[in-house]
């Protein structure tokens, strides 16, 4: 972040306190599952707000995995306090003070020191004084998250580095999580990181919305991290809940502030429909802990206040009559979202919407994902083909979708195969239940053809 530099040191800020000790017990006592919970949803949140008052996301970081140690330690016997995200956020600000004050060998570190300690409150804040957004007189948004967020997604970084970093300080994804998503190994996402990171300090890259002109530019990633979080949240990588409602919630949320800052782009639009869309199956598309696949879903569980919404931003997006990759996407959603139930789907629809999207974004997802429509018109056997070139052979989904496939064509040994591949490749535990049992299943009917 850009400071300007003082030209005496100011004189060393009083002594903080320490830390106010936990509050009293607000309820049953915190389990680990509920501060990991809390973690979950209130790591990006407290990293953003950290990072606005330090200018340093490493610092941070540190911050706030110092204060949720703290609450490890204490909220097991005094229970979770009223506002957890303030306890977390407040607790981090004060151990950042003291950690800069010990720090202060420089001018700046205690320029800081003194600023931090200046911005501290009594009183913890509550939730509602921590969703610092705010509305100026240019009719723009100025939010903690948002601000973080375009910080990470600057032009000085590679995409996919803006991508993963926002990933971890915004989405709370942990190293091995957002390996999964890119495909690549741990490691090298350990590395891609600590770059990015170092990038950002090193290039006082500032942390702030852009404005006018400048805005366009910036938008491209920034969509992509918005979906990637949605999609994490949506189906989790790893881990054991299938779904993990927290992500989704703040990727709409930041959708939302995306759409209020940018009215007139339609790609912001065709985002935060296909959310919304996707969104609106949410509660049919779980039973026993697993994923019910989309023909089988209830469909009189779906919120239809969500789907109105969504279909209603597609079709702003269709009168505009410039589409895009998020707007397409939408569009095949609330094909879906139109029929009554699987058999009064319009595949040839979203067999055409498909061709549209692989002309604007070809990759070979998108293609195996327009196999599946195209097995629906004119059977699997040439939609298996198709994928059969792809290349996808390190991808769960695809060995999920080639096994359907066989077991439609009556090759349930091969189908066990494909089954047994995506259960190897599969890192949530929902999806390998899902999968141990449609391998059984498979291989259940191979024995007895």
């Amino acid at each position: 972040m850009v400071r300007e530099t003082a030209s005496a040191p100011p004189p060393d800020p009083a002594p903080p306190p320490d830390p106010a000790p936990p509050p009293e017990p607000a309820g049953a006592s915190a389990s680990a599952a509920d501060i990991a919970r809390i973690f979950r949803e209130e790591y990006g949140r407290a990293v953003a707000v950290l990072t606005r008052m330090l200018g340093d996301i490493d610092a941070a970081e540190d911050a706030v995995q110092e204060a949720f140690t703290l609450a490890v330690r204490h909220w097991p016997s005094t229970g979770v306090p009223p506002s957890p995200a303030g306890w977390i956020i407040t607790t981090a600000r004060n151990r950042a003070t003291d950690r800069l004050r010990r720090e202060a060998g420089r001018g700046d570190k205690q320029l800081q020191a003194a600023q931090l300690q200046a911005a501290r409150s009594p009183a913890v804040p509550t939730p509602e004084e921590l969703v610092i957004t705010e509305f100026s007189k240019e009719g723009t948004v100025d939010d903690d998250r948002l601000r973080l967020m375009f910080a990470c997604c600057h032009p000085a970084l590679a995409l996919n580095a803006q991508v993963a970093l926002t990933l971890r300080l915004l989405g709370g994804l942990t190293t091995a999580e957002i390996a999964r998503a890119f495909l690549v190994p741990e490691t090298t996402m350990a590395q891609r990181l600590v770059r990015a990171k170092t990038k950002i300090r090193d290039a006082r890259i500032p942390y702030r919305v852009p404005r006018g002109a400048e805005l366009p530019a910036r938008l491209p990633p920034v969509l992509a991290v918005v979906y990637l979080i949605f999609n994490e949240g949506y189906s989790a990588s790893s881990g054991g809940p299938f779904i993990r409602e927290d992500l989704c919630r703040e990727a709409i949320r930041l959708g939302r502030l995306l759409a209020t800052l940018m009215p007139d782009e339609a790609e912001v639009k065709g985002l935060l429909a296909l959310m919304l869309l996707t969104e609106s199956r949410r509660t049919a598309r779980e039973a026993g802990g697993g994923p019910v696949l989309l023909p089988d879903q209830d469909r009189r569980l779906w919120d239809r206040a969500l789907v109105a919404e969504g279909q209603e931003l597609v079709r702003q997006c269709l009168r505009r009559n410039r589409p895009g990759p998020y707007q397409l996407q939408a569009a095949i959603s609330a094909v879906h979202s139109d029929a009554p139930d699987a058999a009064a789907t319009d595949w040839r629809q979203i067999l055409r919407l498909y061709d549209q999207l692989l002309e604007l974004a070809p990759g070979p997802v998108v293609a195996l994902n327009r196999a599946v429509a195209l097995a629906e018109l004119e059977g699997p056997d040439p939609a298996l083909r198709l994928i059969d070139a792809l290349g996808l052979e390190g991808y769960s989904p695809f060995h999920a979708v080639r096994a359907d496939f066989l077991a439609r064509l009556g090759r349930n040994g091969e189908a066990a195969a494909a089954y047994d591949a995506a259960l190897q490749l599969a890192g949530n535990a929902a999806d390998r239940k899902f999968l141990e049992t449609r391998l059984q299943e498979a291989r259940l009917r191979a024995a007895g053809q």
